[in-house]
């Protein structure tokens, strides 16, 4: 890939959007709109009874309260495994003595430069949460079963939930135990 050009269209907090003129790969010249985001991290905590700790709070975008894993951005200076460690206290109050990295990848990469690192957090210890001013975070734990049902009728949307939860459901972290 070749940039012929690149502008700053919007900048915020938290990411920024610029238009990049690029010839991509076989020649072809195309003007895209990127989101610049940095990476996140996502939580698969899961207890010794097999439960997966969702989080539930407002997304204005969506209109609406959802379950997810716990998740949060990559702070400068900082390692998606400390940001996992960091998001799962502050988010649930949880702490976790075992994390394994199962998989990064990127929610929406037509448009949006952020990755996600998707952590299995085990041998869990509750504590006190810490959450940002601006968060208002209800928990809860939540049954194969209860994830099966979810999942089946539509009521679990987020896309970082589905990947971590498909993942959880296919045996992909049995060997994590």
């Amino acid at each position: 890939m070749k940039t012929l050009a690149s502008r700053t269209l919007c900048r915020t907090k938290i990411f920024s959007v610029t238009e990049e003129h690029v010839v991509e790969p076989g020649e072809i010249e195309v003007r895209r709109a990127v989101v610049r985001h940095g990476p996140s991290a996502v939580i698969l905590a899961v207890d010794r009874r097999e439960r997966v700790l969702l989080v539930r709070q407002f997304r204005l975008p969506a209109g609406a309260a959802l379950w997810e894993l716990p998740a949060g951005r990559v702070h400068a200076g900082e390692t998606p495994l400390a940001a996992a460690r960091r998001e799962l206290l502050e988010e649930t109050g949880v702490r976790a003595r075992r994390w394994k990295k199962l998989l990064a990848f990127y929610p929406s990469p037509g448009y949006v430069t952020e990755r996600m690192h998707l952590y299995l957090a085990r041998d869990l210890v509750a504590g006190e949460a810490r959450p940002d001013e601006d968060e208002r975070i209800r928990t809860r734990w939540f049954t194969r079963q209860e994830l099966t049902a979810r999942l089946r009728t539509g009521r679990i949307v987020d896309g970082k939930t589905l990947v971590g939860l498909l993942w959880w459901l296919a045996g992909g972290t049995r060997s994590s135990r």
